[in-house]
């Protein structure tokens, strides 16, 4: 038995049978499909081997095309006489900087760092780390590795010493470009550190370090490892764009996971420009002329595909934002920025909308700007609870997209493709699978659940463009990771069902799956649940250990500011309405009160570490953890309330 809720509330656009038209075209048609997609983009060798399914499930798309990333986003559009439209908008709450880059000045800085790279002996297949913050040297850098063959792997700023280290050895690293720093509300965070730390623990050492140095803060530089940014540009000459094989790797990305060794994630050129193209339109909406933000980190995949690629291989403008979505100076700062340069639609985390909702429950921030030209919200990374996508849709009018896609992908596996046919809304839903995504729902066994039974989420091979071909260095790993358990099938590792409609739902991770007395449980069925209390701004559930019933759920409540309510009360609300709306079996007689959620710097709430803490389990500091203190704080209010004994 598997206890969920589902929200049924639909409300949208009538819809027209145009998505089933070319969703079915994309899978049951696949290479003819995706053949005539691929011609929008530029190739210096269009390809005549569209998909190659002999070896699976190492399966190649393009196998024999040969175009460029970088020309692909840049130099098309110049030579398409887009020169002079802006392709970057740079906007640093915390400096106060803004500055914007058309797109003939970013290819001037692009090709002549790609010239500074090549006087390092940088050349095709080279591995390049960029340790950066959100500045726009970072997007020069990866755009400079995609104009002359190297692999880009990118490194959220600030990453802990040993993590970096771990990948510089993992790839081999030739050069690492970095910065002196990077900026945090209310403080700084000195990169350089970090960075000699990493090189003092790794076992491969890289030929030199380019370091950008940011005018209030500059670090001191080694002489015998180091070269200044500035320097680094000395007699180089710019270069044009290299040939690139379709199958050869654009970069690696390792995952954020909070557990395990991270696995290096690899994108192939050719069908990385194909699939993020069509997605500009296809899924967002989105026309060439319009301004597009994603609110991320290029250090993870959303800000890869979707503050750099995936936009500037569509020829529209996209927001470079250093700031947060509180506290740089305040929680109105996202709506200023959409107002300022008529952003025409978002894509960020639920946990930053959720962050915005807590400081200004009332949308006082909100009414201060004119968000008229606003379209629409996607949202992605967690699950969206129903209460913040209402809470925003009453307050902006505009519609939310709650869509669910992955590291591994790289573009989305389930939407409201808003460019094709805008779906109605089921609100805890993430709308329904993409064109190129053959989803399906399997129990334990491997055999197809009905509608609306849950199971574990996989795609049928082979994935469509623009996925993971395999991880860096690791055809093993990636075989028996993703593809072994469910034969024929990619294993996503969520757990959700496929509703009589064909909707998804994104329940939990499979490990968020708790046993509560033989009943399996979706720890995110309660969370919607809870996240609908008026004095809630967000919450998670985990599973703790029960000797009784197995596992029994607790819930951690974060409260909205300026809440007043005694906090037994809402606790006492709280369980009575999982009890009204999960039921019983549930078993759900414990909450808490806490500051905060421990997250990940990409939003994903640590549930498994805090399992173990209230479990008395050992467990590692996850490498991605936003604020390492938090677990202090979360272990102290599991002591506090006698969940956690010692």
């Amino acid at each position: 038995m598997i206890i969920m809720v589902k929200y049924t509330k639909i409300k949208g656009d009538t819809l027209t049978g145009k998505y089933k038209e070319i969703y079915d075209s994309s899978i049951n048609n696949k290479e003819e499909y995706w053949k005539k997609v691929s011609d929008d983009i530029f190739w210096y060798k269009k390809p005549t081997k569209i998909l190659n399914t002999s070896n699976p499930p190492f399966y190649k798309w393009y196998e024999d095309g040969i175009t460029n990333t970088c020309y692909n986003a840049v130099d098309l559009h110049i030579d398409n006489g887009k020169g002079e439209k802006v392709a970057i908008i740079y906007d640093s709450p915390i400096t106060g900087k803004k500055k914007k880059y058309t797109f003939n000045q970013l290819k001037e800085k692009v090709a002549l760092f790609a010239g500074a790279l090549v006087n390092q002996g940088v050349g095709k297949g080279d591995r390049i780390i960029i340790y950066m913050p959100m500045i726009p040297e970072a997007v020069v850098a990866m755009l400079a590795c995609g104009r002359i063959g190297a692999i880009h792997s990118v490194v959220f700023g600030g990453f802990a010493a040993n993590e970096l280290a771990s990948r510089i050895d993992d790839c081999k690293a030739k050069i690492i470009v970095s910065a002196s720093c990077g900026y945090e509300p209310g403080r700084v965070v000195e990169y350089k550190p970090l960075l000699n730390k990493a090189l003092e623990l790794s076992n491969h050492k890289p030929d030199k370090c380019i370091i950008f140095q940011r005018e209030k803060n500059k670090a001191s530089l080694n002489p015998s490892m180091d070269i200044s940014w500035e320097d680094a540009h000395k007699n180089a000459k710019e270069q044009e764009c290299v040939k690139m094989n379709s199958n050869d790797y654009a970069y690696i990305l390792y995952t954020s996971g909070t557990t395990g060794l991270p696995k290096g994630i690899v994108r192939d050129i050719g069908g990385h420009i194909v699939a993020l193209k069509w997605t500009m339109k296809n899924i967002y909406n989105i026309n060439p002329d319009d301004v597009w933000w994603s609110a991320s980190d290029i250090g993870w995949i959303v800000g890869h595909s979707y503050i750099v690629y995936g936009p500037l291989f569509y020829g529209c403008t996209t927001i470079l934002f250093e700031g947060k979505p509180v506290g740089t100076p305040d929680a109105g700062v996202f709506w200023r920025v959409i107002s300022e340069h008529k952003v025409k639609s978002l894509f960020t985390a639920p946990t930053a909308i959720r962050a915005i909702k807590k400081e200004d429950p009332e949308g006082k921030y909100f009414k201060k700007y004119d968000l008229s030209q606003f379209d629409t919200l996607f949202l992605a990374g967690e699950r969206a609870d129903p209460d913040t996508i209402k809470w925003f849709e009453k307050l902006s009018g505009s519609p939310v997209v709650d869509h669910w896609w992955q590291t591994e992908t790289s573009w989305a596996i389930t939407s409201s493709c808003t460019g094709i046919e805008k779906f109605p809304v089921k609100y805890g839903s993430a709308f329904k699978p993409v064109p190129g995504y053959d989803l399906k729902v399997l129990n334990s066994e491997g055999k197809q659940v009905g509608p609306s039974k849950m199971g574990d989420i996989v795609v049928k091979l082979p994935l469509p463009p623009g996925t993971f071909p395999t991880l860096w260095g690791a055809d093993k790993r990636y075989k028996d990771n993703y593809m072994s358990n469910y034969p024929g099938y990619y294993q996503t590792y969520d757990a959700g069902h496929i509703d009589e409609d064909g909707y998804v739902w994104i329940m939990s991770r499979t490990d968020d799956i708790i046993n509560v007395a033989g009943h399996r449980l979706s720890t995110g069925a309660i969370e919607e649940v809870l996240a609908e209390h008026k004095s809630v701004a967000e919450c998670a559930v985990i599973g703790i250990a029960d000797k009784l019933k197995g596992q029994l759920p607790i819930g951690l409540l974060a409260l909205k500011a300026g809440v007043d309510k005694n906090n037994e009360e809402i606790i006492k609300e709280c369980i009575g309405m999982v009890r009204e709306k999960v039921g019983p079996v549930a078993a759900f007689k414990t909450a808490i009160i806490v500051k905060r959620l421990p997250k990940t710097r990409s939003g994903k709430v640590l549930r498994g570490t805090v399992r173990k803490i209230a479990d008395n389990e050992p467990y590692k500091m996850p490498a991605t953890i936003d604020d390492p203190a938090i677990l202090d704080e979360i272990k102290a209010d599991l002591i506090a309330n006698k969940i956690l004994e010692l």
